[in-house]
């Protein structure tokens, strides 16, 4: 009873994980029963009598051809079908020359034949392209040819038996094809898409908690420490193991139609590239994760000289992969990971020029090559974090993604203040170069910004609309980004409710 108990716990667990397992399942039996009908029920009449024992095949290609998604089924009923109808015409036009060189030498050719294409046939299995999407094909081809070709029957019966055995693998390969794409169907590229964006904000997630646990790690209890970094340490391991899932999901969706939001020629491969520079981010965090709890901890004078910049790197990393996996999620283009990325440039510029103002000159050695490995891990990671960032731009070209939508009215409006009104302003310092205002807004105006007390946001000069007749100043959103460092010739706004 016990071990009944643990195959039900399994298969709830199997199915909780995953409820479209359970509709394949019902799938898979519909597509059976639908087949088998052409065997063992004689309302069929001449089509039955037709298929004859041969109807069995239509059986076995269900087993074998349907898969879970609709581009695995495709591409194994496409390549089932297409193989037996090549091998039986080469095994046809095989039998058909051999018999006229004679009952003695007909056997010697045939065998020779069968060699010949065999051997070809499963030398060619290795090309890679060949493997990763014809490999099923070619073996289909392979069994078709041999069979056939070395059947004893008569020329008409090899013909029969070479036409029925197509014309059953064309039901069941259909059958198949037609109950996975219009029932409940499990989109290959869909699964991509979404695998991708999981794992970019799965990194996204380790990034912008590093900070926190790297210079708070020695503050924590250990069973806090240990629970923590296990939890982010199962997060982004699923990444490092991902690549045969991504290899496996392009491949499939090559061979699916056009559907939803996917439109015919997706860019797969771009897929593919992203998610290279994914997997290469997080053998990167994988080995700074291991320097969080380092026993080559150095002092925590130097570490909060050091934590202003260490942490603005990971956290601006982690927002621009975020705003990338939004951007991918959403199939829109956007640009509002760029100030991410050049706010973390710009961190790895001041931590550079902090390690060479000479504050490591007191620490131990061991204790230096742990930190500077770590500043070298953050430095490659706020690197590949551009690359991404331009590899989800390119693929967000290729697939023709939607730009966002502009609003039609103006989502802050700037109003001048009447005579009798009040407020006061904080001063904001500026650098050289940079343009200043404070804006005043009245209670009127606060439903028009977010709830936050002030923000900070960042106007290009050439996003300021100018005055209009009633006096009002009007700021569209989409000229709006929140920033943590504002870059030269920007103007620099300060929003408070009065």
């Amino acid at each position: 009873m016990e071990k009944l108990r643990e195959i039900v716990r399994e298969g709830r667990r199997v199915g909780e994980e995953d409820p479209r397992r359970i509709v394949h399942s019902f799938k898979v039996g519909v597509a059976l029963v639908l087949v088998s009908s052409f065997y063992y029920y004689q309302p069929f009449g001449p089509f039955t009598d037709y298929f004859g024992i041969n109807a069995m095949w239509a059986v076995m290609t269900v087993v074998v051809v349907f898969e879970f998604s609709v581009g695995a089924t495709l591409s194994k009923g496409l390549n089932r079908g297409v193989a037996t109808l090549v091998g039986g015409g080469l095994a046809l036009g095989a039998h058909q020359l051999a018999s006229l060189s004679g009952r003695t030498i007909e056997p010697i050719l045939l065998a020779t034949f069968v060699f010949v294409t065999a051997a070809l046939a499963t030398f060619v299995r290795f090309f890679p392209r060949v493997k990763a999407t014809f490999d099923y094909g070619m073996l289909i081809f392979i069994l078709t040819f041999s069979l056939i070709s070395l059947s004893q029957f008569r020329d008409e019966e090899i013909l029969d038996l070479a036409e029925s055995r197509l014309s059953t693998v064309l039901v069941g390969g259909v059958s198949c094809i037609l109950i996975s794409i219009f029932v409940c169907p499990v989109w290959a590229g869909q699964d991509l898409h979404s695998l991708l964006v999981s794992n970019l904000d799965t990194l996204s997630h380790f990034l912008q908690e590093f900070g926190d646990e790297y210079f708070e790690a020695r503050t924590y209890g250990n069973i806090k420490v240990v629970e923590k970094r296990r939890r982010n340490l199962e997060r982004y391991k699923s990444v490092l193991n991902s690549k045969s899932d991504e290899d496996s999901l392009a491949n499939f969706a090559k061979w699916e139609p056009p559907h939803g939001k996917f439109g015919f020629r997706h860019p797969w491969k771009q897929y593919l590239v992203v998610a290279a520079l994914v997997r290469q981010c997080a053998h990167r965090i994988d080995a700074l994760n291991s320097y969080i709890n380092s026993d080559f901890q150095i002092s925590i004078d130097i570490k909060k000289k050091l934590e202003e910049p260490f942490r603005r790197m990971s956290l601006e990393s982690g927002k621009a992969m975020k705003e990338a996996s939004i951007s991918l999620k959403k199939m829109t283009k956007s640009s509002s990971y760029d100030i991410h990325i050049i706010n973390s440039q710009s961190a790895c510029k001041a931590l550079s020029t902090l390690l060479k103002s000479g504050i490591l000159n007191d620490v131990e050695p061991l204790q230096m090559v742990s930190l500077l490995t770590t500043v070298s891990l953050l430095n490659d990671i706020v690197n590949i974090t551009e690359k991404i960032s331009e590899s989800v731009r390119e693929l967000a070209s290729a697939a023709r993604f939607r730009n966002k939508m502009k609003p039609t009215e103006p989502s802050v409006s700037l109003k001048k203040l009447d005579s009798g009104s009040t407020g006061c302003a904080m001063p904001i310092n500026s650098r050289d170069g940079d343009h200043v205002v404070t804006i005043l807004l009245s209670d009127d105006d606060k439903d028009d910004i977010d709830d936050d007390d002030t923000s900070n946001i960042v106007l290009d000069d050439d996003t300021i609309n100018e005055k209009s007749e009633d006096g009002e100043i009007h700021v569209q959103t989409s000229c709006v980004r929140e920033v943590g460092m504002m870059p030269e010739h920007s103007l620099g706004v300060r929003i408070l409710q009065i």
